[in-house]
């Protein structure tokens, strides 16, 4: 059974996989300089995900308006484990911080959050278990584009042909075209950092 909280990721040793869904513009930019670039907003949060199924859950199978296009952002490992343990999460979780005063101090000065929010299956059903959100704030966002992504990797042909599969009744195969995603190794840092707790 899987844990209650888990980052199910694409990974290797160096790089984690995340997504994001943005308009047909950023993502020709994205994807041209393999970098974020105007009119990409460094002035505001941006939220990363490293389960596929969640960012289509998220976007609609990129069918909603500006979420077209899916991309795959390949981040280094140091940068993302950093990002774990230097998190905040968007609620005051009673088992993480000892008053929600305590928890708001640490919100207002945090430059990275972290929200769970259910797991979906390929058909969009809740699962018992929670995926991760990250969102990075506008005082890191230059740092995370100049120096931590790897490589991006426009997805939006593949999401297209499992979306259709899946229309069509076909979600065997739909499945085999999914991203492998594995649990992700998480220090004793950032589980306590992120309310990574068994419930």
């Amino acid at each position: 059974m899987a844990d209650y909280f888990e980052i199910r990721a694409t990974y290797t040793q160096q790089t984690i996989t995340v997504y994001q869904a943005y308009n047909e513009q950023i993502a020709d930019v994205a994807i041209r300089h393999q970098r974020f670039g105007a009119p990409f907003s460094f002035n505001r949060m941006t939220w990363i995900k490293p389960s596929f199924m969640w960012m289509m859950e998220r976007s609609n199978w990129g069918l909603k308006k500006n979420q077209e296009r899916i991309l795959a952002i390949e981040l280094k490992r140091t940068f993302f484990d950093w990002l774990l343990e230097h998190a905040v999460l968007t609620t005051p979780e009673p088992h993480v911080y000892a008053h929600a005063g305590v928890w708001e101090e640490l919100f207002n000065q945090a430059n990275v959050y972290v929200q769970w929010d259910p797991e979906r299956s390929l058909n969009g059903k809740k699962l018992e278990y929670r995926s991760l959100q990250m969102g990075i704030s506008r005082n890191l966002i230059r740092q995370f584009n100049d120096e931590a992504i790897v490589a991006i990797t426009d997805l939006s042909p593949l999401v297209k042909k499992c979306h259709t599969l899946l229309v069509n009744g076909k979600s065997s195969k739909a499945k085999s075209f999914l991203p492998v995603e594995r649990i992700y190794p998480v220090s004793s840092a950032a589980r306590k950092a992120t309310g990574m707790k068994n419930i």
